[in-house]
């Protein structure tokens, strides 16, 4: 079963998987085996790792349903994918990029650095509305280049409707890209129903990875489309023929690639993806939804505002909440003290369950939440 997975200390209540994850037992030991046979042995076994690393392109093409494994790329982080594409793409002046007003810095800061080439970022503030996707849909113009949202909101955990936005995208002739940070590991993913250009997600969140390491899915019209910032031996389509001195790059997402291969992350973010796919993403989506609709339900008595949505179609992973007559600073530093790890965001405290995540834990994060602080 899978919580033999997860050997957390008894002290800890950890409701933080939208920051950092814990990693598996599993994904412990593959570092270690890692670790030794790299001690002992170096390089021996390159080609196994290798194989290793293929065996990952493979369970993110089925984590999200791509076409084919030649759209996933690895790359170090999500915020290195946005990049790919703000360079990669071709800019005119006056062209236009459509945001949420709720985006993680990494997919804000990307588009506001091609202002300097006369880009425009259309900025939808979707906290003033009830429908957040015709706000969107609605700010789409005969300008407009691409639209970049995350499928979760970070601080709100707001749940967008990807499906209904990719299609306007699509009959607007407007690049899709999504930030999935939030979703990959706890909620099923279809970059096919979504219509996603682009796709990108580190695996240290609910992917239950290391850091370091990132899905970037690509479709495959747009791989050759994107220009090249960066190269280097990786990203050649005759990898590995080292004596050639003609190239050209790789047909395939790895032409994203420029450099070694992070083979350490690789085996713990196969050993942690080897978990979720063998859970199924239904079942824990289902039990990550059970996990959030009883710390609604228990925060709901207590006097707390909550900043993340109530209605279960727009619910993901994380709960944040303001307590509505205490020190907000003072009550996330109780509650870290005690050994409930989570995170200021937006205002509030954000909780952040995941499927495995037993509720005798969630009760006493709560328990916790409502005891005197100390010095107060």
């Amino acid at each position: 079963m899978f919580e033999e997975e997860f050997r957390l200390s008894e002290d800890v209540c950890y409701l933080n998987h939208a920051a950092i994850a814990p990693w598996p037992a599993r994904t412990v030991e593959a570092v270690s085996r890692f670790a030794e046979e790299n001690g002992h042995q170096g390089s021996r076994a390159y080609d196994q790792w290798l194989h290793t690393e293929q065996l990952l392109r493979q369970q993110l093409r089925t984590l999200i349903n791509a076409q084919d494994v030649q759209e996933i790329a690895l790359l170090k982080s999500t915020s290195e994918a946005l990049s790919v594409v703000a360079a990669g793409m071709e800019w005119s002046a006056g062209d236009e990029i459509i945001i949420t007003s709720q985006e993680f810095p990494s997919n804000r800061i990307v588009w506001e650095s091609l202002r300097e080439r006369g880009v425009h970022i259309v900025v939808v503030d979707i906290a003033a509305t009830d429908t957040p996707e015709r706000a969107l849909i609605d700010a789409i113009s005969e300008h407009s280049s691409l639209l970049s949202v995350s499928s979760v909101q970070y601080s709100s955990g707001l749940k967008l409707d990807l499906a209904a936005l990719g299609a306007a995208c699509k009959k607007a002739g407007v690049a899709f890209c999504i930030d999935a940070i939030q979703s990959l590991g706890a909620l099923p993913f279809d970059v096919q129903d979504c219509q996603a250009d682009f796709v990108m997600a580190d695996g240290h969140k609910w992917m239950l990875g290391p850091e370091g390491l990132a899905l970037f899915y690509c479709r495959k019209e747009w791989i050759e489309r994107l220009r090249l910032h960066q190269f280097g031996w990786h990203m050649v389509e005759a990898m590995g023929d080292f004596d050639r001195r003609d190239w050209v790059p790789a047909s395939s997402a790895r032409r994203f690639e420029c450099g070694s291969p992070n083979m350490l992350g690789v085996h713990a973010l196969h050993a942690s993806l080897s978990l979720i796919l063998e859970t199924g993403v239904a079942a824990i989506a289902a039990r990550v939804a059970d996990n959030v609709q009883y710390l609604i339900d228990r925060l709901t008595p207590l006097k707390v505002q909550f900043l993340s949505p109530v209605a279960p179609d727009r619910r993901a992973g994380i709960v944040t909440f303001r307590p509505k007559e205490a020190d907000i600073d003072a009550r996330y530093r109780h509650l870290q003290k005690n050994g409930v790890i989570c995170a200021q965001r937006g205002g509030g405290i954000r909780f952040s369950p995941h499927f495995y995540t037993p509720e005798k834990v969630l009760a006493r994060a709560i328990e916790i939440l409502q005891e005197p602080s100390s010095g107060h």
